[in-house]
């Protein structure tokens, strides 16, 4: 009878056990593609998009890309299982290596618990020239109906026109049927006397990668002889450029408002029928511009020059304390400038403080960051110095949430910076440490970096869903002041140099400590950042300065040994 009992109540507990409801979640994890590494291209990946984009050489076969080896990585939000083990466990809709043909994109599904869209998609530039005797401006390539076109002017004899440059293929692995040499014996003028306009094409067969398309080439008139195509004015610089004819003289010339005397542009930079030149100006200076051919002129254009501006607390003078947490700005003041230090504050540390000038500096402080790993009750965490245009919003747990830049429309051609720097090699890699970078043998590297750029709250200034404070996760907490948004806990806000509303860009990389540098005084060199741009005719919105002790401090990675001092900020214009 006892053991009639013992079995029902064993039969009753497994019934109930098969009752339970398993409230118990799946582990959070989002799937990203690391790295693509192949032949004949570079890659960049946007994983907040979920994009990869391909680079392709020019001489790249689009049709016929070679991947090598695409990797994957996993960002883990509820679930202390170990990261490789989840990303040996990623499925992929597509082989990791292989030849594509990637005139379309690619459309990847990453599966682990659920699904992850992803893109891969190429991008290519073949850089085509097509240029004639007597050329007006710029030809006009039509790549999707293989169209080719010439101008020049109407009194050209359009039958006796030779042909001194066709490229509409890769360099070096594309070939002409007919050559160039045939082509320049044909006669291109209008088959109808009455309407001369028009223009007769002849066609070339351009072929590369086994494959050949058939181009229309036509030379046309043109009414212009002369066109002012850009006159970009920023503070101490106005960019000119025009589009005259090839074989003629071709200038610029200049004047103040108000003057009446036209000078001559020097240095004039040729390209066929293209010209341009760099006028050095004064700052919120008026000026009058013209090009000209021969003896036709443009009309005259009026451009006004920007003016030569200073970041506030760029010698780094302006301090205070409040709560025993270090500030760059007088107490009361504004943030302009700002730290993670509120971050650092959780383990009672202080990351970034002031010290002592830089030699020879007319001030009385400079800036001092230390990389340090931070003792969080029995637990710890790497954390870089570093100091930055924005605002560090709030404490995310161990990590924090801020905002990148400050209101800016001019255009500066460089920074200049006194810097110090001293570092070692990594000694501590987060969790979701950066590839490549392997502790106790990869150098940590201090990092100045300057962008300027178009961003835009509504698109930078969001808050990630997967922070933990709900009155920000989801939410545009970027401003038009401060746009871009930057949560340690996602690595897919980190900040992209080559992003797509990046105007300017300029970095200083520090892999050995200053004081071995020729240049220095005591440790210290004066440098200077130059910015490469992107475009000349746009205008930033936005200005982004960051100084890091440590490069990878965003991923909680580097030597807890580094520090870098930096003192008398200056933005260049000349």
């Amino acid at each position: 009878m006892k053991h009639l009992y013992s079995i029902l109540v064993a039969a009753t507990a497994l019934l109930n056990v098969a009752c339970i409801k398993n409230d118990l979640p799946y582990p959070t994890v989002e799937l990203n593609i690391d790295r693509v590494v192949g032949t004949g291209f570079t890659a960049t990946t946007d994983a907040q998009q979920r994009i990869v984009t391909l680079k392709l050489d020019e001489s790249t076969d689009i049709q016929n890309v070679k991947i090598h080896r695409m990797t994957f990585d996993v960002v883990i939000h509820n679930t202390s299982l170990d990261k490789q083990t989840l990303i040996d466990q990623i499925k992929s809709s597509h082989p990791r290596f292989g030849t594509f043909d990637l005139r379309s994109p690619l459309y990847i599904t990453l599966s682990l618990y659920k699904d992850y869209e992803w893109t891969i998609r190429a991008e290519q530039t073949i850089e085509r020239r097509f240029s004639v005797t007597g050329q007006v401006g710029s030809p006009v390539f039509d790549a999707e109906n293989h169209i080719a076109t010439a101008y020049v002017s109407k009194a050209t004899d359009r039958s006796a026109v030779t042909i001194t440059e066709l490229k509409l293929g890769p360099a070096d692995i594309t070939t002409y049927s007919p050559s160039i040499e045939e082509l320049s014996k044909l006669d291109y003028s209008s088959p109808n006397p009455e309407k001369p306009e028009l223009g007769t094409p002849h066609f070339v067969d351009v072929t590369c990668h086994g494959r050949t398309e058939k181009w229309a080439l036509y030379i046309l008139p043109t009414d212009k002889s002369i066109e002012l195509t850009g006159a970009n004015a920023w503070s101490k610089i106005i960019w000119l450029d025009a589009a005259g004819t090839a074989g003629k003289t071709n200038g610029f010339r200049y004047r103040k408002a108000g003057e009446s005397t036209w000078l001559e542009v020097n240095d004039i930079t040729t390209d066929g029928g293209n010209f341009s030149a760099k006028l050095a100006a004064e700052p919120e200076t008026t000026y009058e511009v013209m090009a000209y051919c021969g003896e036709d002129e443009t009309n005259v254009v009026s451009v006004t020059t920007g003016a030569v501006l200073q970041l506030p607390n760029s010698g780094f003078e302006e301090w205070s304390t409040s709560n025993d947490i270090v500030y760059p700005y007088l107490a009361g003041a504004e943030a302009y400038w700002s730290t993670g230090n509120l971050g650092a504050n959780i383990a009672n540390e202080t990351l970034t403080d002031k010290t002592d000038p830089r030699p020879g500096s007319q001030g009385n402080y400079a800036a001092h960051l230390q990389s340090k790993y931070a003792n969080l009750v029995g637990a710890g965490k790497f954390a870089a110095g570093n100091i930055f245009l924005g605002k560090y919003l709030a404490n995310d747990g161990t990590n924090g949430v801020l905002t990148f830049g400050r209101s800016f429309n001019l255009r500066p051609t460089a920074m200049r910076i006194w810097v110090k720097f001293t570092g070692g090699t990594v000694n501590y890699v987060g969790k979701y440490g950066p590839s490549g970078v392997i502790k106790d043998e990869t150098p940590d590297n201090g990092v100045i970096y300057i962008a300027l750029g178009t961003w835009t709250k509504e698109e930078y200034g969001v808050a990630p869903s997967s922070i933990t404070l709900k009155d920000m996760a989801g939410k545009i907490i970027g401003t038009d002041e401060s746009p871009v948004v930057i949560a340690t806990r996602e690595v897919s806000t980190f900040f992209k140099p080559d992003g797509k509303d990046v105007v300017a860009y300029g970095e200083q990389a520090f892999i050995e400590d200053t004081s071995t540098w020729s240049n220095n005084i005591d440790g210290w060199v004066e440098l200077t950042i130059p910015l490469k741009y992107n475009a000349k005719n746009i205008v930033p919105t936005n200005i982004i300065i960051v100084c890091s002790s440590s490069r990878w401090g965003d991923y909680f990675t580097g030597c807890s040994r580094s520090q870098m001092w930096i003192d008398d900020l200056e933005l260049i214009y000349d």
